[in-house]
């Protein structure tokens, strides 16, 4: 029972500290991911509402008349 232990903690101590750096795969996938962020707060930021919001406090910011 103990070696058990010894190899399933050995084995462990290798899987996190032995990283040899992403792979291609990995690269793509983190693009991917990247690019559709990206997407989804384009979408988000040139919405309507938002661009209505900013619009009215920029107004707001340079319409400060006493």
């Amino acid at each position: 029972m103990e070696t058990r232990f010894r190899t399933l903690t050995a084995r462990l101590w290798l899987a996190t500290v032995a990283d040899e750096g992403m792979s291609t795969a990995e690269y793509a996938i983190g693009t991917i991911a990247a690019a559709a962020f990206g997407a989804v707060l384009y979408t988000v930021v040139t919405g309507d509402s938002i661009v209505g919001a900013l619009t009215r406090i920029i107004d707001k910011a340079l319409n400060t008349s006493v």
